[in-house]
């Protein structure tokens, strides 16, 4: 390193740049400064999905409840069953499901019986009802049914004592349903996390605006609702704040303390009228503020009060990428969620990828099937960071390390889903 490097100041375009950490040092740091909250609330479970666990749940009951018939056919018992050619046993009733009957099953009996029903006393397997033929109150049956087939043990799903969900799962549809086969009516969850978030600039304009010259519309508030809104999240949208120390000023005090974290978009990187880091650095504190990643370098961490903050940069995509690899983790930490990161795999990539060494990079990817059934990735095109087509267009990120030196066709790359994530 020459001397005065700490003295310049690295431009995005720069690939390295000795004032940035790593990806994963940014990721540590954070998740070392931030903690979990610990407020909880009741609610119904069908208010639950996308919620946070706060308990461990245990059954209290077997599901399912007895022994019973796992499709519709003739409960048997096993010594019935022919070792060859048939055996033709005597009909005498029916069990369905919800109404246990109360026969007591013999030799050379057979009960009718329907899928979920109780089987009755003396049986313990189930013949389908497409492979016997049936004469009046006579049933014969085959050698294609081994003994016990087709029947449900109690417990079988859940069991007294099983430990059915972990405090910190996030909640899926599955899960509230297995809820619900316990006849849990409520649960306790983590509250809701209550994020602030504007975009700075004065070329900014709200949608439905008319753009005057030099002025762009604010997407950037809309993709941070849009990712907010997907983790549950109470949003406090506080709009566009104009390049303006005292306006600045203002949006960060009323934010401050009201919420459990303040997300800006632009005004973190090194011009004149970039606010944020002044802001924050005279009412709060600074834990870095940039990341050797592209897209995204110019990426602020630090807290007021009890507020922590996040300054993203200000192009489209740099605000999803960021987001992604350092803000949602955090917020799932936040929240309790003992899952915090995206799935990662290894595939093939079929495009030629240009990098230099120096930052991780977060190229936009689609993940497919190429014509023999193969996974393989590919980038979506030009990789801008104010292309949001680039990422509209994706279902993945292609990781690439700081070495990475470029990737040619039928290289192995790392994939980060968006499945889950975006």
């Amino acid at each position: 390193m020459a001397e005065n490097d700490t003295n310049k100041d690295y431009s995005c375009m720069d690939d390295y740049d000795p004032n940035s950490i790593l990806p994963d040092e940014a990721l540590r740091r954070i998740f070392d400064t931030i903690s979990t909250i610990t407020e909880t609330e009741s609610i119904p479970i069908r208010e639950t999905l996308g919620r946070v666990l706060a308990t461990n749940i245990t059954s209290e009951i077997n599901v399912p409840s007895g022994r019973n018939s796992a499709m519709d056919g003739y409960a048997i018992n096993a010594s019935d069953l022919p070792s060859e050619g048939t055996n033709t046993l005597k009909l005498i009733g029916s069990s369905f499901a919800g109404k246990p009957s109360d026969i007591k099953l013999k030799k050379g009996e057979c009960v009718r019986i329907m899928t979920g029903a109780i089987l009755p006393e003396g049986s313990d397997t189930v013949v389908m009802q497409e492979i016997v033929e049936v004469s009046g109150d006579h049933v014969s049956i085959g050698i294609d049914t081994k003994p016990g087939s087709n029947v449900r043990e109690a417990g079988e799903d859940l069991a007294i004592g099983d430990l059915v969900l972990e405090k910190g799962m996030r909640l899926t549809p599955a899960d509230i349903g297995l809820l619900a086969s316990l006849g849990l009516a409520e649960v306790h969850v983590f509250r809701k996390l209550r994020v602030a978030f504007f975009s700075t600039g004065d070329e900014l304009r709200s949608v439905g605006e008319v753009l005057d010259n030099g002025a762009i519309y604010d997407s950037n508030r809309y993709t941070l609702y849009g990712m907010l809104a997907r983790l549950g999240v109470d949003i406090v949208d506080m709009g566009v704040v104009k390049d303006d120390r005292e306006l600045m000023d203002k949006a960060f005090m009323e934010a401050t303390g009201k919420s459990d974290v303040l997300i800006t978009s632009g005004g973190v990187s090194v011009g004149e009228a970039d606010y944020v880091k002044e802001t924050l650095l005279k009412h709060g504190e600074v834990d870095f503020w940039k990341v050797a990643m592209k897209p995204g370098r110019p990426l602020t961490f630090g807290k007021l009060d009890s507020t922590y903050f996040f300054g993203l940069p200000g192009n489209p995509v740099s605000v999803m990428v960021t987001f992604y690899q350092f803000v949602q983790p955090a917020l799932k930490k936040m929240v309790g969620e003992r899952s915090t990161m995206p799935v990662m795999m290894k595939v093939p990539c079929i495009s030629k990828l240009k990098k230099r060494p120096g930052r991780v990079e977060y190229q936009r990817g689609i993940l497919e099937q190429d014509e023999t059934g193969r996974m393989v990735v590919r980038k979506t095109g030009a990789q801008g960071s104010g292309i949001l087509r680039s990422m509209a267009d994706a279902n993945c990120f292609i990781v690439l390390s700081l070495e990475n030196n470029g990737v040619q066709p039928d290289d192995l790359v790392d994939v980060q889903l968006f499945h889950g994530v975006v």
